[in-house]
This record gives structure tokens, C-alpha cells and sequence, in this order.
């Protein structure tokens, strides 16, 4: 099999040096070059071709952010970012995503990281997925995002089957109940959703419970940018809040995201327990503690993102009450491991791309 070729961008030394050799560890990677900055970057890449680019956010002479930009116009290829954990470098993060970024790597300690190390498993497998992602989709949806998501007319597509096959169980479906939305998604989550909430109405008759895979620092200017672009009011979750319609609460980074009752009202609840799936905040935890709120019929949202997080608590969600799942479609997917995960557990009621899926989850509100 051939191996993913990788070039490094970043302007310090060292973390060229570092991360060549973590990812030469990886006998799937190829390290054929490294650049120091945006402009040598380009250059680099038109020349050598590489599979994936890593690319630091935060570069003297031509930015990450510049570069990404000319990168995905002239010559378009898969990129990481590496960004810190400042609140300028979690913001540009959202805006390389945003501009056809495939995903990000935070750095554990600042511009030069000598625990780099940590992150060192999430830098190989987000590369070798980023080696495996269609860049033209990647492309298309930072255009699509310019263009206001929420506006696009794309026609569905369904990934796997016919949507009348996932359509089950229309008449048990309750309109008497109170509703819940739970959304659960990892790459290529932020552009998700971003489509998928400026697609909601402000009025809109439900709260709604958010797990993006995300490290701390990043899930509170996540929800920042969320909110400065949708009608309905998005937050990171706090400890104790009342769930409130129109809402959506997003799991902070680092915390798992669950619901507990107090007298006659359902309010958030973070801890750190053990991580799920490898992850926290975790989709299936999530969708396990929705599961328990009984007087609620639930409307369970599974998009684009690596592994199988959240087919698990998909289950328990269709064997405790009163369910409607939808699953991204492959077409729109940027990684299409977790929908497709709960697309095998048969449980999905609707397969949509992207752009319809806010539409679909007001068809059951």
C-alpha cells in the first residue's frame, strides 16, 4: 500500500523536527518535506504533491490562515491544522475550518510544544483520515458555508438504501410529548453544524444537547461563533442550567455532557468521568442520559466524524422512549464513520445530506 505524503509547514525548527518524527513513527506516513511558512508552502506543495498538509495556524511572512485560503483555490489538498489554545488561535481555528480546513490538532502547551507528544496519536490518525477525505468536498462546503448553508436548496441524496426504508414507525411518533434535539458529530462537526443551527428558527419548540469532539479551550468559541450566526441562542453547557427551548448547549471540552432532574425541571450536568469511545465529551453518553427523561420524545442527530460514538446510546435512546434518528448522508459526510455506524444499527428513521437535516428535524417538531 502506498504511503500518505506528508508536508510540514510550521515556522519553528523544532516543532518541524518533532512532528517529522512523530509522524515517521507511523509506517503508514511518508514526511517529503517541510516548509517554514505560508508562501514556502505552496511553493513546496505544487512541487512535491503531498497526500496531507499539516499546517500551523500562526506563521510570519504568510499565515496558516492566508495559506490555507490559496491552498484550497490553487492547489487543493487535505490540511491539519495545528493551532494553540489562545483565544486568537481557537479562533482562527474556526475560521480555517471554515475555509475548507480538513481538521485540527491543538498544540498541548503553546507555539512551541515540548509535550507535543500528546497529541501525538490524534495527529496520526487525523492525517492518515485527512489522506482519505474527497478535498473537493472539502472545498465545496467552505463555498457552501460563504453562501449562507442555511439558505441552500441542494437536493437530498440518500447514502445507503431509500429514505422510505428508514421512515419507521411514523404513527408512533407523539405530538403530545415535549421534544429534545441531541446532536452528536467529530470531523468536520463544526461546518455540520454550523449548516444545520442557522438552519433552525429561533421559536423553535425544543432544547437542544450538543457533543462536538473537541479538546478544552475550544468548545466556548465554538459556541460563540455559533451563536453570532444563528436566530436561536447557542451556549456552552454549564453545570446546573435549566434546559431551556431555543437553546443549544454545547459539552465543553473535556466534560461529558448528561441531564439530571431537579423537582419538575431537567438541567445540565458535567463530569469527567472515565472517557467513552476515547472521547470527552462523548455522543454516546449524551444519548444515555437523554434516554432517562421520559416525558420527552427524542430527536437524535448523528453527523459526519471518525469511529462509532454514539450508535451505542442510539440504542438505548429507541429502547427507552419515544425516538426519531437522523444520520448524515455519505455524499455530504466529511467522514462518514460515525452515521454509518448508526445507519448499521438499523435504527435511523432518515439518511439526509447536510443541508436538509434541519429541515427533516423540524419535520418532527
Amino acid at each position: 500500500m502506498d504511503k500518505v505524503k506528508v508536508l510540514i509547514v510550521d515556522d519553528s525548527a523544532f516543532m518541524r523536527k518533532l512532528i517529522s518524527e512523530f509522524l515517521a513513527e507511523e509506517s503508514e506516513i511518508e514526511v517529503i518535506g517541510t516548509a517554514r511558512n505560508g508562501k514556502d508552502a505552496l511553493e513546496k506543495i505544487k512541487a512535491l504533491k503531498p497526500d496531507v498538509v499539516t499546517l500551523d495556524v500562526e506563521m510570519p511572512v504568510m499565515d496558516g490562515l492566508q495559506a490555507l485560503n490559496l491552498i484550497m483555490n490553487e492547489c487543493p489538498t487535505p490540511v491539519v491544522m495545528l493551532s494553540s489554545t489562545t483565544k486568537l488561535g481557537t479562533d482562527n481555528t474556526f475560521t480555517a475550518m471554515s475555509s475548507g480546513a480538513f481538521d485540527f490538532v491543538a498544540k498541548p502547551s503553546g507555539a512551541i510544544s515540548l509535550d507535543l507528544h500528546k497529541i501525538k496519536k490524534e495527529l496520526h490518525e487525523k492525517v492518515i483520515a485527512a489522506s482519505r477525505t474527497n478535498v473537493l468536498k472539502l472545498r465545496k462546503n467552505a463555498i457552501n458555508l460563504e453562501r449562507s448553508p442555511s439558505l441552500c436548496e441542494k437536493s437530498s441524496k440518500i447514502g445507503l438504501g431509500t429514505l422510505g426504508k428508514y421512515r419507521k414507525n411514523e404513527k408512533k411518533w407523539s405530538d403530545g410529548n415535549e421534544k429534545i434535539i441531541v446532536i452528536g458529530t467529530s470531523t468536520g462537526g463544526p461546518r455540520a453544524l454550523q449548516t444545520v443551527l442557522t438552519g433552525l428558527p429561533g421559536d423553535i419548540d425544543a432544547p437542544i444537547l450538543v457533543v462536538q469532539h473537541m479538546p478544552p479551550g475550544f468548545t466556548s468559541s465554538l459556541a460563540a461563533r455559533l451563536n453570532s450566526l444563528c436566530k436561536i441562542q447557542v451556549k456552552e453547557a454549564e453545570e446546573g442550567e435549566m434546559i431551556q427551548k431555543g437553546l443549544a448547549y454545547i459539552a465543553p471540552g473535556g466534560f461529558h455532557l448528561k441531564v439530571r432532574k431537579v423537582g419538575m425541571n431537567w438541567v445540565v450536568h458535567l463530569d469527567q468521568s472515565e472517557l467513552r469511545n476515547g472521547h470527552r465529551p462523548s455522543v454516546d453518553v449524551l444519548f444515555e442520559s437523554v434516554s432517562a427523561m421520559d416525558d420527552f420524545s427524542k430527536i437524535a442527530v448523528i453527523m459526519t466524524g471518525m469511529g462509532m460514538d454514539g450508535s451505542i446510546g442510539l440504542k438505548r435512546l429507541k429502547q427507552k422512549g419515544i425516538t426519531k434518528a437522523i444520520a448524515e448522508s455519505q455524499e455530504t459526510s466529511i467522514v462518514f464513520g460515525m452515521p454509518k455506524a448508526a445507519i448499521n444499527t438499523d435504527l435511523i428513521d432518515s439518511i439526509e445530506d447536510v443541508e436538509k437535516i434541519a429541515k427533516s428535524i423540524m419535520s418532527y417538531c
